[in-house]
């Protein structure tokens, strides 16, 4: 029996040379694109994209168990008082049109709970980098939702942000900055958020280039096998 069983070895190891030499083109390519990862893994490990940037602090809040197959991070205050604050938080599409260290802007949902009350505050806002002092955060939608089961895409939420009245956009915009989403927290999710991409980024070349090892390593075993 294992006589037979290492004679189907070297037949399956005889199968797999003579597919290799049927497409060595295939294999060179391979080869190629192994050293493509290994020279990108290099590259971003040694790199320090952000390295000027304003790193920022969460303050108050508290960071939710963050996983990097995720693509949103959120974070939640809770105040003395009883009142909740959530923010969540994910990369937007690049922009290279500026020159700025993070090439992406982020998108930003604040929720604030009053307590006892099932009404909430929702505040939809995008984060950007500000080369003067950091970044800053512009509210594109407010809404005053009843309770949770109101956000139905059919439910009315309000009228559009734009067209409030300049003095109530800022003053709602001063509202979350003293709920804590000032100029340190927007800095620490834009810093925060690209590292975190960066890091997703190795986690995927390393997978590509464990997949391109082990087919290496598996026509090694197999030139081994007839030797």
């Amino acid at each position: 029996m294992m006589l037979l069983g290492r004679v189907r070895e070297v037949k399956q190891s005889v199968v797999h040379l003579r597919h290799l030499c049927h497409n060595p083109q295939r294999y060179i390519q391979d080869l190629e694109l192994l050293k493509c990862f290994k020279s990108e893994i290099q590259f971003e490990l040694s790199s320090n994209h952000f390295q000027n940037a304003q790193t920022g602090s969460l303050g108050d809040f508290v960071m939710e168990p963050d996983s990097l197959s995720s693509k949103d991070v959120v974070l939640r205050r809770k105040f003395d008082s009883g009142e909740e604050v959530a923010v969540s938080a994910i990369l937007g599409p690049p922009n290279y049109e500026e020159d700025t260290v993070f090439p992406r802007d982020a998108f930003m949902k604040v929720c604030v709970k009053k307590p006892t009350l099932s009404s909430i505050l929702q505040f939809d806002c995008g984060v950007h980098e500000e080369t003067d002092k950091g970044s800053d955060f512009d509210i594109y939608n407010a809404y005053y939702l009843r309770s949770p089961t109101f956000l139905k895409p059919s439910n009315y939420r309000g009228p559009l942000f734009s067209t409030l009245d300049n003095e109530l956009q800022h003053a709602l915009k001063e509202y979350l900055i003293v709920k804590g989403i000032g100029v340190s927290l927007t800095n620490f999710l834009l810093h925060y958020l690209h590292k975190r991409e960066q890091e997703q980024y190795v986690n995927w070349l390393k997978k590509g280039e464990a997949a391109f090892l082990s087919t290496e390593g598996s026509l090694r075993q197999s030139v081994e096998a007839l030797q």
